[in-house]
């Protein structure tokens, strides 16, 4: 495989982790979205796999001006196919039989993946240059909107802490398969595998630490019931 496509198996970790660190610190604002933007994606993406993501595939597939749609070139272009794809997958969430949250989340990658099977190479190409140094808070911010967007599909409605904290595993989960996805060879199946074993181990980590919180608050309250008693028994 040639550097280029190993990038993103070498640098998506990284891009997970600061994506997780900056859903708790800020969120990007929404992508700029016009029809004229979407067709000129849609009309390159047929080139991306020979050109990439350049102002030449750009100019070549949407006109010699095409390039004033993405003033912040090649990186933007990514962020915005990414937002484009995002879209699709909010537009579809309907069709979607699952109620409950998590499996509705399951049910979202999964569907936001296979609506992408046939831009397979521009996704692959389109995360190789979110991946160089230059590029990294245009693909922090085109992760955490892809994963939010997900759970406001899913119909997730929390406004507390635990919004910020959904967001954060969501991050590794998705970046982790949506890598495994690109190598994917299967009919699909391996990475819907792949997505339950991480989806499962979120889980058992939840239940982990429900149950330390759990057996702390016992052993505060434990202590504190028995300082009591020894002030008690002092004075």
């Amino acid at each position: 495989m040639t550097l280029l496509g190993r990038l993103p198996g070498l640098l998506l970790p990284a891009l997970a982790d600061g994506a997780q660190r900056a859903a708790v610190s800020e969120f990007p604002a929404p992508m700029e979205q016009h029809p004229s933007r979407d067709a000129a994606l849609l009309a390159m993406l047929p080139l991306v796999e020979t050109l990439g993501w350049s102002l030449r595939a750009l100019r070549q597939a949407a006109g010699p001006d095409a390039d004033l749609l993405f003033p912040g070139g090649p990186a933007e272009m990514v962020e915005a196919h990414a937002d484009l794809g995002d879209r699709r997958m909010a537009e579809a969430a309907g069709t979607i039989a699952e109620t409950r949250v998590s499996a509705r989340v399951r049910a979202l990658i999964l569907l936001r993946l296979e609506q992408a099977a046939g831009e397979r190479e521009a996704i692959r190409r389109g995360l190789a240059l979110l991946s160089l140094p230059g590029n990294r808070l245009a693909a922090l911010r085109s992760v955490a909107r892809t994963v939010d967007a997900i759970w406001h599909a899913a119909g997730d409605a929390s406004a507390d802490m635990s919004w910020y904290s959904k967001r954060a595993i969501l991050t590794g989960v998705y970046s982790a398969t949506l890598l495994f996805w690109l190598r994917d060879e299967s009919d699909g199946s391996d990475t819907q595998a792949f997505l339950d074993r991480r989806l499962a181990s979120v889980a058992r980590f939840g239940r982990r630490s429900a149950a330390l919180k759990e057996r702390a608050g016992y052993a505060f309250n434990l202590a504190a019931t028995w300082s009591g008693a020894m002030r008690t028994r002092a004075s």
